[in-house]
C-alpha cells in the first residue's frame, strides 16, 4: 500500500458501530468502511464550510426558525451546485486511491448517500451555528 494511503487509512476515527457484513449492498460496505469515518474525521472542517456558507449568504440563516434553518441546510446541500461539490471534494479528497477507484463504479448512488449523510451530520450539530456572543 502507498503511503498516502497508508497514512489516511492510519488517521481516521474507528466507528465501532460500522460494521460491515457480506449481507451488506455494496453501496452501504462503501458508506460504513469509507463514508462514515471520513465524515467524522473532516466533521470540524465541514462545520466550518457550513458557518462560511451562512455568512456568504448575508447571515439569512440566522432569521429563520428552527425548521426553518434544517430546511435551509438542506437545501444549501442539494440545490447549491458549487457548494454541494466542495463538500463532495472534502470527502473524495480523503479516499485512497483503491476507495477513489471503487467510488467512481457507482459514484451517482455513493454521491447521494454522502450528501445525505452530510445533511443529517450538519442538521444534527444545529446549536453549532448559532451566533456566538461575548458576554462581558
Amino acid at each position: 500500500m502507498c503511503d498516502r494511503s497508508h497514512s489516511l487509512l492510519q488517521i481516521r476515527p474507528q466507528i465501532s458501530s460500522a460494521k460491515v457484513t457480506p449481507f451488506m449492498s455494496f453501496n452501504e460496505q462503501f458508506q460504513n468502511r469509507t463514508l462514515r469515518p471520513i465524515l467524522k474525521l473532516q466533521n470540524t472542517l465541514l462545520v466550518v464550510a457550513f458557518q462560511n456558507y451562512i455568512a456568504k449568504h448575508k447571515n439569512r440563516y440566522y432569521e429563520l426558525g428552527l425548521e426553518n434553518r434544517l430546511g435551509y441546510i438542506e437545501n444549501a446541500i442539494q440545490k447549491d451546485i458549487k457548494f454541494r461539490n466542495s463538500l463532495k471534494g472534502m470527502v473524495i479528497g480523503q479516499f485512497t486511491v483503491e476507495e477513489y477507484e471503487t467510488y467512481i463504479q457507482n459514484s451517482s448512488a455513493l454521491n447521494k448517500r454522502m450528501m445525505n449523510m452530510v445533511i443529517a451530520r450538519l442538521k444534527d450539530q444545529v446549536q453549532l451555528f448559532e451566533i456566538q456572543t461575548l458576554v462581558q
